[in-house]
């Protein structure tokens, strides 16, 4: 049976006819005669506006990560200087769709000279054009086949968009060309617990109606198998399903080490199942729809429909992750050559003090009506300094325990004199390779640098692990690569307390972890530092 090899970022497997993504509208060659120029301004107009109506729908139907994305990508459509450039080339002599074509691709080259996280969202301004150009021409919206029955969705990326309208019932597993280990896609699959294979080159060639089985774990796509490897397929992902609905309970080794496993969330409803806590409670979604700061008692109430779900467990809220690929109108931020190296996350704080100080002040307000063990960190925190100031901001609104995201290479490298000033610390993995490797998310071409089982970052891990040990406090980990079964089994070796995911990886995780001892997570751990390459710690580890 041929097979192709990609980057397995969503464990599992399914065996189904592949099917592609409908492809983005072609605009006509020609414009159209005797054009009204106002007309065709205010059809421009109208196709952004629409676009930006379906898109909010959309993040007020989606939970978690999708939401986000969704609603950053809304924010995009709804931009008024696009709809001015598009109403402008209008007027100049374009119909709707090729001045809506032109206007986005302005911002698109302005996005790609920027690099960084806003080149990283040059597949939204894709997006956003391919949806509007479509209304303006009466075509089928592009998108998400339906062909009537469980299929393998093949795609060379997706947009946030179609990423977040996925049903598992309809799409049983996720192949696309380019993308990476931490790409939105790689990260929404997970949430939907959908196997999926990103990176895997010559998956576009394959014709639609192929019968294909994904290995989720493997990142392999095998083609054309016999009907009995299909149901064979089936049967042994069924048996994998069975066996983690059946697991239960805290998170801890077979010799009885316990390590907590915590969901990542968005709000309330992401919380699936009966879980252990919060380990990362994203605060961005309330903020990211919004012209104006939302105010006291807003954040109050969404932080205490959370706190009231999980009576007596650890939620652990971050503070307003914002800036570089989440700008938000009301910070007035202005351009910045490298966003992502810019005022984003606790930076903030340094020009608008006043929204860092209310959302501590709502969080504790509403830690307090509640039983919910309330913990509250920083993301972006490069120096001990900047954790001190932090700590200092949570004590005066009457939060007792403050910690760091170690997101930055000099976090990691200087953990020891972070825990002095911090009650604990959290890894987020996507961006510390991001940065430790100098390698965007979200080009393709840089997916082995990002993967997490590279030893640089295990080493950046392990010295996080061992300050935390030395100082008696914990260290969890909250960025995807939590979610890896293998890998969790790999961080619980370097002495990582806690890990947290979307919810619906807790159980494969909870799995691995409990067939094995300490001391063997321990020696895997030790034999994936060691390694040369990614690869070979994955192969030592597995």
């Amino acid at each position: 049976m041929a097979e192709l090899k990609g980057i397995g970022v969503s464990p599992g497997g399914a065996g189904a006819p592949a099917y592609k993504v409908a492809p983005p509208p072609r605009l006509p060659t020609t414009q159209p005669a005797a054009l009204d120029p106002d007309v065709e301004a205010k059809r421009a107009i109208a196709a952004l506006a629409s676009v930006t109506e379906e898109l909010s729908r959309r993040a007020d139907a989606a939970t978690g990560p999708a939401a986000e994305i969704l609603r950053a990508e809304a924010m995009m459509a709804e931009d008024p200087e696009l709809a001015d450039a598009a109403a402008q080339a209008a007027r100049d002599g374009m119909s709707a769709a090729h001045a809506i074509d032109a206007a986005l691709a302005v911002h698109r080259a302005a996005f790609e000279e920027a690099g960084g996280y806003l080149a990283e969202r040059v597949a939204d301004l894709d997006d956003i054009r391919n949806r509007a150009v479509a209304i303006c021409l009466g075509l089928p919206m592009p998108g998400i086949p339906s062909p009537g029955q469980p299929f393998v969705l093949i795609a060379r990326d997706l947009a946030p968009a179609d990423t977040a309208q996925l049903d598992p019932a309809e799409v049983v597993a996720l192949v696309t060309e380019d993308g990476g280990p931490t790409s939105h896609t790689a990260i929404l699959a997970r949430t939907l617990g959908i196997p999926a294979v990103v990176r895997c080159t010559g998956v576009l060639g394959v014709e639609d109606g192929t019968v294909v089985i994904v290995d989720g774990t493997g990142g392999v796509v095998r083609l054309a198998p016999t009907a009995a490897e299909v149901e064979a397929a089936r049967e042994a992902e069924a048996a994998r399903q069975e066996r983690l609905r059946s697991t239960s309970g805290p998170g801890s080794t077979a010799d009885g080490h316990q390590v907590a496993l915590y969901a990542n969330i968005g709000g309330a409803k992401d919380l699936l199942g009966d879980v252990e806590g919060v380990g990362l409670f994203r605060t961005e979604l309330l903020y990211l729809d919004r012209t104006d700061a939302p105010s006291f008692d807003d954040q109050v109430a969404a932080y205490t429909e959370v706190f009231a779900a999980l009576p007596g467990r650890k939620v652990v809220v971050r503070t307003l992750d914002a800036g570089a690929d989440k700008p938000l109108p009301f910070l007035s931020q202005s351009d910045e050559p490298n966003p992502a190296l810019g005022v984003r996350g606790l930076r903030i704080s340094w020009r608008r003090p006043d929204v860092l100080e209310t959302q501590l002040k709502a969080i504790a307000a509403a830690a307090k009506a509640a039983s919910a063990e309330v913990w509250v960190m920083a993301p972006m925190v490069a120096t001990p300094q900047e954790a001190a100031t932090f700590v200092a901001a949570c004590r005066a609104a009457g939060l007792p325990t403050a910690g760091a995201m170690v997101e930055i290479p000099a976090a990691a490298l200087r953990a020891g004199a972070l825990l002095a000033e911090v009650d604990f610390l959290s890894i987020g993995t996507n961006d510390l390779s991001q940065y430790t490797f100098a390698s965007d998310r979200q080009v393709g071409e840089l997916a082995e640098l990002l993967d997490p089982w590279q030893p640089a970052l295990l080493e950046l891990i392990a010295m996080c692990a061992s300050a935390g040990k030395a100082a008696g406090k914990p260290v969890g980990v909250c960025g995807e690569a939590a979610a890896d079964p293998a890998l969790a089994v790999v961080l619980t070796g370097l002495g990582i307390t806690s890990l947290s995911m979307a919810a619906r990886s807790i159980p494969a995780v909870r799995e691995a972890l409990a067939a094995r001892t300490l001391e063997e997570c321990q020696r895997l751990a030790h034999a994936a530092l060691t390694a040369e390459t990614a690869e070979a710690a994955r192969a030592a580890a597995r």
